[in-house]
C-alpha cells in the first residue's frame, strides 16, 4: 500500500500486549493504526495513540469515519483477585467499552467495513473433558456471565448491515505479555509442574496466528459471526507445562502444584484467582476450518519453540 491509499485500522483497546501485537502486525503490513486507550503504550511505534476513556464520547469517534475496521480489544485483565469490585469492573470494563464504541459509530458519516470484536472462549465455562466449538452450550460463572454479556452489548452496538466477527479467545502464547510471563519463570525455576491433577483443558494460540485471524478477519469479506480464535490442537494442563519446560530448560520434571496449595498461594503470592490455573477447557474451531484459515503454529511444542528458541 502507498502512503496516499493506506487503509486505516482503529485498534479500541490497543495499549497492552494483544493490541500492540496487533498494532506491529498491520503497521508492518501497510496499514494506518490508530490505538485507542486510556493508558499511553508503553512503546512509541508507526501508529497514533489517541486517549479513550472507553466509557463516553469524545473526539476519538473522528478516528472511526472512512476506517477500514475496528477492532475492539477492551476490558479489565481477568489476572486478578475477584473481589466485587474487580467482577464488576470486569464486566462494566467490557460492555461500557462496546457500547460506546457504537454510540460513536452513529456519529459518523462514513462507517468502517467491518467490526472485529473479542470475546472469550471461556464463555463455554469449565467442562472437564468436553471438545467444545462453536455450537457447543455455553457456561456457568463469572466468566461466561461476562461473555455473554459482552456479545450481547456487541449485538445491540453494531450498525445494521455493517459485517461483524466476534473472536472468542484462547490462551494467547506470547513472550512480551500475558500469561507466558510468569508461566515461562516459573518453568525456569523448576516450579513448572502440572497445576492441581494436570487433566484441565489449555486452549492456546499463538500470537502470530491471533494477529493473522484477526487480519483475516478485516480483510475476508466472507469472515462473519462467531469464531473460537483458537489453535486446533489442545492439550491438557499437564501436557502444557511438560512441554514448556521442555523448551524453555530442557528437563521432562518440574514440581507439581497441588490444589490445596494454588488456593492458598495463589491470592497470597500472586494477586490472583487460582481458578484460572485450577480449571479450563478444550476448544477448537470448526469455522475456522471450514473457512479454510491455515495455522502457522498448530502443534504446541513447535509453537513453543518458535517464542523461545528464536
Amino acid at each position: 500500500m502507498g502512503e496516499v491509499d493506506k487503509k486505516r485500522v482503529v485498534i479500541a483497546g490497543g495499549s497492552g500486549f494483544l493490541g500492540l501485537n496487533l498494532a506491529r502486525h498491520l503497521s508492518s503490513d501497510g496499514y494506518e493504526v490508530v490505538i485507542l486507550s486510556r493508558r499511553t503504550p508503553a512503546e512509541d511505534g508507526p501508529w497514533t495513540h489517541l486517549k479513550w476513556d472507553a466509557r463516553s464520547l469524545g473526539e476519538w469517534a473522528s478516528s472511526l469515519d472512512g476506517a477500514e475496521a475496528i477492532v475492539n480489544l477492551a476490558g479489565r485483565t481477568v489476572d486478578c483477585m475477584k473481589t466485587s469490585d474487580n467482577c464488576d469492573e470486569i464486566l462494566r470494563s467490557r460492555v461500557e467499552s462496546t457500547g460506546v464504541l457504537g454510540e460513536a459509530l452513529r456519529t459518523i458519516s462514513k462507517q468502517p467495513r467491518v467490526w472485529v470484536q473479542m470475546s472469550t472462549a471461556h464463555i463455554y465455562g469449565d467442562p472437564p473433558s468436553l471438545m467444545c466449538d462453536e455450537n457447543s452450550a455455553q457456561g456457568y460463572g463469572l466468566a461466561p456471565t461476562v461473555g455473554r454479556a459482552w456479545e450481547e452489548a456487541f449485538e445491540s452496538a453494531i450498525p445494521e448491515g455493517m459485517r461483524s466477527v466476534v473472536l472468542r479467545t484462547s490462551f494467547v502464547l506470547g513472550r512480551s505479555g500475558g500469561a507466558m510471563l510468569t508461566l515461562s519463570k516459573l518453568a525456569k525455576f523448576g516450579l513448572g509442574g502440572k497445576v492441581g491433577h494436570g487433566n484441565q483443558g489449555m486452549s492456546w494460540i499463538h500470537e502470530t496466528d491471533m494477529n493473522r485471524i484477526m487480519q483475516w478477519a478485516i480483510e475476508s469479506d466472507s469472515a462473519k459471526g462467531v469464531y473460537i480464535a483458537t489453535a486446533p490442537n489442545p492439550v491438557s494442563n499437564a501436557v502444557f507445562m511438560r512441554e514448556l519446560r521442555r523448551v524453555v530448560k530442557g528437563v521432562p520434571f518440574g514440581l507439581p502444584a497441588p490444589a490445596w496449595l494454588v488456593r492458598i498461594g495463589a491470592p497470597l503470592v500472586m494477586r490472583t484467582d487460582p481458578e484460572l490455573a485450577l480449571y479450563g477447557r478444550y476448544c477448537r474451531s470448526i469455522r475456522l476450518e471450514e473457512d479454510g484459515f491455515e495455522f502457522e503454529h498448530p502443534e504446541l511444542t513447535a509453537a513453543l519453540l518458535d517464542l523461545y528458541k528464536a
